[in-house]
Formats: C-alpha cells, structure tokens, sequence
C-alpha cells in the first residue's frame, strides 16, 4: 500500500469517531469558524496545536513555521495575524516553541545549511545575541531547551512591535500575546510568563531580550 494512503484511511477512522462522538458536529463546524487563540508554531511534525492542548478543529487558528519565527517582512505571517485579529476578533496569540527543536539546533551548530541560512540567520542573530549566558550551560540538550525559551521570549517581542498589533492597544487590552514552550520528552506546555498586552508591557519586554 502507499504509504500516503494510510492519512486517507486515518481520516475515515477518524470522521466515524467524531460522528460518534457528535452526530452534528461537521454540520456546525462547516457553518464557520470563531477561534479563540491564533497559535503561532513550529512545522515541527511533532507539535501540533490541537492535539497537545486537547482541542477540536475549529478552536485554534494556527501559523507554522520553522522555529515560530515572527519576522516583520514575512507577508504570510503578518496576513495571518491581521486575519485573526481584525475578522476573527482572536484575544489571544500564543508563540509556542519546543524542545529537540530542528531550527534552533541548526542555527546553534554553526554549521552552513544554504538556502536555509536565509532564515536560520534570524534565529542565529538570537544565538548569538546570548551566546556567553548560553555557554554556561553545559548540558547540550538543556542549552537547546533554553535557547528555544529564549527564541520564544523574542518572538513575542517581535510580534508585540506589529503595527496593527499596537493600534489595537490604543483602544482595548486585546490582543493578549502569551509565550509558551512544549517538552517533547513529556508532553507538557509551559507558561514562559511574557504575556503582554500594551506597549508599556512590550517596552519592558525589551529589556529581557
């Protein structure tokens, strides 16, 4: 068998699950979508959003890429973001990094990856950025885990300079952004504790990155 048909034959097991489960629920979820959080993740295949906070389609509006990255001239990422917050009225975005993180391990190696090194520079200038706190850390894999939590704190400082981001401030405290980081070895999220929702609060964020 291809190995492609087996995502087939998993979404028919599936969908008899959910119909199971709930009888009506496709017809409601096809009338529209009202999420509540726009995560913005890695394309790690092993961190999806829904699954590991225990979620059903519908809930979670979701942007992914390598090491969930905020870069301000990445018009795909920004369209997504304007989208959640101006249309689906989102109040809250979550960055979300991970542990064993392919990015963040290729940018630490010093290694040349090519066309790649186009976006692992963002996450080098980071590295490099902390490279004296990070080489405290002698542990390998404990100095990826850090700098993937110290890749989040950014990102959320990133995203909390967004234009449209800041005019929403000016009028009411949403959007709120949140920073977390998922453990693969246990699946547990943790709470990294950089939410903001003004620009005071991203002004005093800048002093920790």
């Amino acid at each position: 068998m291809e190995s492609y048909k087996e995502l087939l034959e998993g979404n028919l097991r599936w969908l008899v699950d959910v119909k199971k489960a709930n009888p009506a629920f496709f017809d409601k979820l096809a009338e529209g979508q009202s999420p509540r959080f726009l995560w913005i993740g890695c394309s790690d295949s092993r961190v999806p959003a829904t699954e590991i906070t225990g979620s059903m389609p519908g809930s979670i509006f979701v942007h992914r890429n390598i090491a969930n990255l905020v870069v301000h001239s990445d018009i795909n990422l920004l369209s997504v973001i304007n989208y959640a917050v101006e249309y689906l009225k989102v109040k809250h975005i979550i960055v979300c990094g991970h542990s064993s993180c392919g990015g963040i391990e290729a940018a630490m190696s010093g290694k040349n990856f090519g066309f790649l090194e186009n976006w692992l520079n963002h996450i080098k200038d980071v590295y490099h950025y902390h490279f004296d706190e990070l080489q405290k850390i002698t542990d390998e894999r404990d100095r990826s885990d850090a700098m993937a939590m110290i890749n989040v704190r950014q990102q959320v400082w990133n995203l909390s300079k967004v234009s449209f981001i800041r005019d929403k401030w000016e009028k009411e405290d949403f959007p709120i952004l949140h920073g977390w980081f998922y453990q693969i070895r246990d699946g547990m999220l943790k709470d990294l504790n950089v939410s903001v929702n003004s620009v005071e609060q991203s002004e005093e964020l800048s002093l920790l990155v």
